[in-house]
């Protein structure tokens, strides 16, 4: 490349084998931009949505990649694939909420509270 990046042809496969987001993309973008991008592009009319890149985890060679990395420092594979076509498998986890797992600390340290009382 004259500018010193290289170029990934990337697309994304939901949970129900949909391919998003098919692009050609720097190995210099973040995971997180990535993320934004597939959120953007994602099919109407599913039924599971993300609503924030936190909601998204992708996995690429059975690796999640972490969203302050970009796809050079996540090791991704360049061209080694005849197609040159890398899949990534998109998985969908909505952060749980705060008040649910605090209630079940709560709950979980009644239960496993010990009122013995020794003589």
């Amino acid at each position: 490349m004259a500018d010193g990046k290289e170029l990934i042809e990337l697309k994304f496969r939901i949970y129900d084998g949909t391919d998003v987001a098919h692009s050609t993309y720097a190995s210099s973008m973040t995971v997180a931009s990535l993320k934004q991008k597939i959120i953007a592009e994602w099919p109407q009319g599913k039924t599971v949505t993300p609503k924030s890149i936190n909601d998204l985890k992708l996995i690429h060679a059975g690796k999640l990649l972490e969203n302050n990395k970009s796809l050079a420092d996540s090791r991704i594979t360049f061209g080694d694939l005849p197609a040159g076509v890398i899949t990534m498998h998109v998985v969908v986890q909505p952060a749980i909420a705060k008040n649910k797992t605090e209630k079940s600390k709560e709950d979980t340290q009644k239960l496993n509270s010990c009122r013995c009382v020794i003589l």
